[in-house]
């Protein structure tokens, strides 16, 4: 099952990036999908990680759709109100919004603050978790309605992520065909 031939998907990782059995390096494998590599994930700066991504967009062929995790979704929502090249923008999938506001990320991601709040200007489907140690449920909801995102909650799932035992995925993959008909 694949993603329309005329569309780059573009994976963005989370604080730390995404190891090898986390599902978006998976689906780089499996589906040939381009991860958006960032100058230092262990020590990520805003404007660092938001021009590397408008770069990418800027020199994308046609048109893309983000895939985020974590971070990567804060990335996004804060990218979306600066660019003038979010009409290249199909859908974005945002899988575990990390919280950066909380006291305890403020300290380890300075310079994230505030979570940009605006209505994203494509479509996109906010998937969450009921047990997410860096983002509660009921956050990502007012996160996904702020953003108006479209909410598909997983249960208990924790940080969608390689420790969640996903392997490949593939339900989020289909969220992401999902999300692209509609």
């Amino acid at each position: 099952m694949g993603v329309g031939q005329d569309l780059t998907v573009l994976l963005l990782p989370g604080w730390q990036g995404s190891g090898p059995d986390h599902w978006q390096m998976r689906w780089a494998k499996v589906h040939g999908y381009s991860v958006v590599e960032q100058n230092d994930w262990m020590r990520p700066r805003r404007g660092d990680w938001l021009a590397r991504l408008d770069e990418v967009v800027i020199d994308a062929p046609g048109p893309v759709v983000l895939v985020a995790h974590s971070l990567g979704c804060i990335l996004v929502a804060a990218w979306s109100t600066f660019s003038r090249h979010t009409a290249k923008v199909r859908a974005a999938l945002l899988v575990a919004p990390g919280d950066v506001e909380v006291p305890a990320m403020q300290e380890v991601l300075p310079g994230w603050l505030p979570i940009e709040r605006q209505p994203l200007p494509f479509r996109s489907l906010v998937v969450g978790s009921d047990n997410d140690p860096y983002c509660s449920a009921e956050r990502a909801q007012q996160l996904a309605r702020d953003w108006s995102a479209r909410w598909h909650g997983l249960g208990a799932a924790g940080h969608i992520n390689a420790d969640s035992s996903l392997g490949d995925w593939p339900e989020g993959h289909a969220l992401l065909h999902t999300l692209l008909k509609d």
